[in-house]
């Protein structure tokens, strides 16, 4: 039997037990003592213990050993035996977290053709959604023939903006065309239009765009600039040309210049012949579109005729007069209407914008002579002269008796009458207080006013006013002895009234 022997082990037999003993010999101890040798199972599971130098200390006498009895019993001398005391390896460093590196930025977005002509196209796109820390460097653009995988950059640096015309390209080609976003992380994914760019030149039909305030009458004055842009658009180069009532202009006084995509129409100096409607057409094989350019050149008219005092009665004076013979051009607009008297020899103006060819002018002076003239107006303003009647209107003095309406007398005298008498009042100690009341009478009163039917005197305490009949009483901060009864009495010859009311000061 193996179980005696068991019990007090030597450190060298507990040495041999540590070490992973095969399942051969575990066998027969698990019979022999099932529960003594229960303990070494977890014990053989754990790794060896580091190797020791041969030269090691005596052996701990068989009294210090511990008694195997318990399964944990065995399990103590295992962790003593590796003793912190034992080299241990140092452990290896860990390895520093490498620093991710910075995406390159996304795509450009919405990369579309925004015109195309026969040797070249423009493009258009959107920023990218990520540009990263460092922000973008710019852009590159690629081209590619159909047909060919060779792609070429068109642009030798990078640029920021976000439209590019390719220039250079010969008519009929098809251009792959691809945009790449370049920062210093890198260059994005491209973006690449699906289909191929056919280089042809696109027909537009002839389109005149006339300004707005080119649609109504255009108005200069004699002498002024006639200098008008009218842009229009087509494609190819469309042929200008304009022409006056059928007939093609005078380019010694007028001067057309023809762009790409406007005409420009020029006079240095306008007259009053250039008026009329000018017509502009725009056309591109057999295609064309007109537009009527109305132009009017205008000045001051001139002054009314025929103007004559048609009749002077009383205070007023009627004229009539008739259109001027030249209207400047323009539409009259109205007559202004003057008038001079012979004292002062001044015109003053008397009616302004007149519509009608005949007025009365009321409010003159009796006693003055008056002339008249008129103006004519239209757009430009006044006309430069003005018709004058040839007579003058007198304004006579009429000699009228004025009688006076006999207004029977009255007899306005009466005795004093309060109308609003004093009321009560209580205030507040060292607050100012008013009292009112009022009275009529003719002649106007004497005002005397008692208290506790003490006439008061020059106090200055107490002000006294009357005005158109209304009376008051100031007391200057009221004491508790200012408090009683205050009597407002008005007196005249023939007769005399009184009001009384209580103060109460607390």
């Amino acid at each position: 039997k193996t179980a005696p022997p068991a019990k007090k082990p030597t450190p060298a037999a507990a040495k041999k037990k540590a070490v992973p003993a095969p399942k051969e010999e575990a066998a027969p101890k698990k019979e022999a003592a099932p529960k003594e040798e229960a303990a070494p199972a977890p014990v053989t599971k754990e790794p060896p213990a580091p190797e020791r130098p041969l030269e090691q200390p005596p052996a701990p006498t068989d009294e210090s050993a511990p008694v195997p009895t318990e399964a944990g019993s065995e399990v103590a001398p295992v962790p003593a035996e590796g003793s912190p005391a034992v080299p241990a390896e140092p452990p290896a460093p860990e390895p520093k977290p490498e620093k991710p590196k910075e995406e390159p930025p996304s795509c450009p977005l919405s990369l579309a053709v925004e015109e195309v002509s026969e040797s070249s196209f423009t493009l258009t796109w959107k920023a990218p959604e990520q540009t990263g820390r460092a922000g973008l460097d710019g852009y590159v653009v690629e081209i590619c023939k159909d047909g060919s995988s060779d792609w070429k950059a068109v642009n030798q640096e990078p640029f920021l903006s976000t439209r590019y015309t390719i220039p250079n390209l010969s008519s009929g080609d098809k251009i792959h065309v691809r945009v790449v976003a370049v920062s210093a992380s890198g260059a994005s994914v491209p973006a690449a239009l699906e289909q191929p760019v056919l280089i042809r030149e696109i027909l537009q039909l002839p389109k005149i765009r006339m300004p707005r305030h080119l649609r109504e009458t255009y108005i200069r004055r004699v002498g002024d600039a006639v200098n008008i842009m009218i842009p229009f658009q087509g494609k190819p180069q469309p042929e200008v040309s304009w022409t006056k009532g059928g007939q093609p202009l005078d380019t010694n006084h007028i001067n057309i210049r023809n762009t790409a995509r406007d005409t420009i129409f020029y006079i240095r100096q306008a007259q009053r012949s250039d008026s009329g409607k000018y017509e502009l057409t725009v056309q591109i094989n057999g295609a064309e579109d007109k537009a009527t350019l109305d132009i009017q050149v205008v000045e001051p008219p001139g002054p009314p005729q025929n103007l004559k005092l048609v009749d002077v009665w009383g205070f007023n004076v009627a004229l009539e007069w008739t259109p001027p013979v030249d209207n400047g051009n323009s539409e009259i607009k109205g007559y202004r209407v003057q008038k001079s008297d012979k004292k002062s020899g001044k015109w003053f103006t008397v009616l302004e914008r007149c519509t009608r060819t005949s007025c009365t002018i009321s409010d003159l002076i009796i006693g003055n002579t008056y002339s008249f003239r008129v103006f004519s107006e239209n757009i430009c303003g006044l006309s430069d002269s003005a018709a004058v009647a040839s007579g003058v209107a007198s304004i006579e003095k009429t000699k009228t008796t004025y009688q006076p309406e006999k207004i029977p007398q009255r007899d306005m005298m009466e005795p004093p009458k309060f109308t609003q008498p004093l009321t009560d009042r209580t205030t507040t100690r060292g607050y100012s207080t008013h009292l009112f009341c009022s009275v009529r009478g003719f002649p106007q009163p004497k005002i005397i006013w008692l208290k506790n039917q003490m006439e008061i005197r020059e106090d200055p305490k107490y002000i006294a006013l009357i005005d158109q009949g209304v009376c008051s009483l100031e007391i200057r901060k009221p004491g508790p002895f200012d408090g009683g009864v205050y009597t407002c009495k008005a007196v005249n010859p023939l007769g005399e009234a009184s009001v009384d009311c209580r103060l109460d000061v607390k």
